[in-house]
């Protein structure tokens, strides 16, 4: 459908045809919408991509990041209502994935609807987390823990001036990241899928498979080589595996 100005929640990558379906991505903690840059056009002629925009970061620099994961989903939620015109896809890593997932039970109870399909990368269902340090005693914790994940340029943290630009939305990520405690997880409306590195330092293959238990409309699993961010090293095995989900929703 033609839209008229674009949300500053998405960066969209309008498909050659009229999409027949929207893949909504979002990012890690620390992460932007130009991490999925190269997914972009990655999925056929008829499917959409948008990129999600977090406050306090890029294009969005100048504003306050939210430390609430929950006003996250809420807030990117209720951007999505124009796009809900042909079936939406969801994909989240890590800290992306609770809120796919947060956005997934919003869609049910807002709007009626649900994902097509709901693929949740690098993160454990929320019955199964456990509290961690989010606030980090120091600046160069932060950096270090970040670091140790892999996923954010080591060159854009070591450098002091984009480091001072970066550490705000980092910081408030992982704030959100902490706060959103262990509780008991409530069922999907939609299929689901995990994926994971098989040498993710922090997310065992076997918490990824816990997603199961709140995937009653179906769930399967995909391990891929590699750490937490294995999506860098495995991109076009993980593409290859989303476009083929994408072209069975039909």
């Amino acid at each position: 459908m033609p839209l008229g100005t674009d949300s500053i929640w998405l960066r969209r990558y309008p498909s050659a045809q009229a999409p027949r379906l929207r893949l909504l991505c979002l990012p890690h903690a620390g992460g932007s919408a130009s991490f999925f840059h190269s997914w972009g056009h990655a999925f056929g002629d008829d499917v959409e991509v948008l990129a999600v925009r977090y406050p306090g970061r890029q294009e969005r620099i100048g504003e306050e990041p939210l430390t609430v994961l929950e006003d996250l989903a809420a807030a990117i939620t209720g951007e999505l209502e124009p796009y809900l015109d042909v079936p939406l896809a969801v994909f989240g890593h890590s800290m992306g994935a609770s809120i796919g997932y947060e956005i997934a039970l919003r869609l049910a109870e807002r709007h009626g609807t649900a994902p097509a399909l709901l693929m949740l990368s690098g993160r454990k269902p929320p019955h199964l987390l456990t509290p961690r340090t989010a606030a980090f005693g120091s600046e160069a914790d932060l950096v270090e823990e970040v670091k140790r994940l892999g996923g954010t340029d080591s060159a854009l943290l070591d450098d002091e001036d984009l480091r001072e630009l970066v550490l705000p939305a980092l910081r408030a990520d992982f704030a959100a990241v902490s706060t959103y405690t262990a509780r008991p997880g409530v069922p999907l409306p939609c299929p689901v899928v995990g994926y994971v590195g098989d040498s993710d330092p922090d997310v065992a293959v076997p918490a990824v498979a816990a997603w199961a238990q709140l995937a009653p409309r179906g769930f399967a699993l995909r391990v891929l080589p590699g750490g937490h961010f294995y999506l860098l090293d495995r991109q076009a095995e993980l593409v290859g595996d989303i476009r083929a989900r994408l072209a069975a929703q039909r």
